[in-house]
């Protein structure tokens, strides 16, 4: 699937919405281009997010989705070209445009998530729709 996000849009809610509108049971993230007013990133080891202000360019964007949850890592630069990457968080603001593209893999796969005992956090257990008939 493709969409345009519009000025103004909240990232992270944009994403819910259009996995919420298409149903989406297993979508990975193929590629985002364009730019934010502010990004919301939790690093690496952080309980904390922090904001950077923009305007700030999206360099690279990754996760998978569904219409029950989510996780995507963002990195954007800055004008001066440093660039910062981490989980995306509510607060991300589009700034001129964002076309993103969305494969869609439900017909095959479902992604739910779950508590994993040794990391302590949802972690994606991705579940076949349809299970396949072994070779004889």
């Amino acid at each position: 699937m493709v969409e345009r996000l519009k000025p103004g849009e909240e990232l992270q809610s944009a994403l819910k919405r259009i996995a919420f509108e298409h149903n989406l049971k297993a979508g990975v993230i193929v590629c985002a281009v364009g730019s934010l007013s502010v990004a919301s990133l939790r690093m690496a080891g952080a309980s904390e997010s922090k904001t950077f202000e923009g305007p700030l360019e999206i360099v690279s964007i990754t996760g998978t989705l569904s219409d029950t949850s989510m996780h995507v890592h963002l990195s954007v630069s800055d004008s001066t070209g440093k660039t910062t990457g981490g989980h995306l968080v509510v607060g991300c603001k589009v700034f001129t445009t964002i076309e993103l593209v969305i494969l869609d893999l439900s017909d095959e796969w479902v992604f739910d998530r779950k508590t994993d005992e040794q990391t302590t956090y949802l972690e994606l257990d991705p579940q076949p729709r349809h299970k396949k008939q072994g070779r004889i």
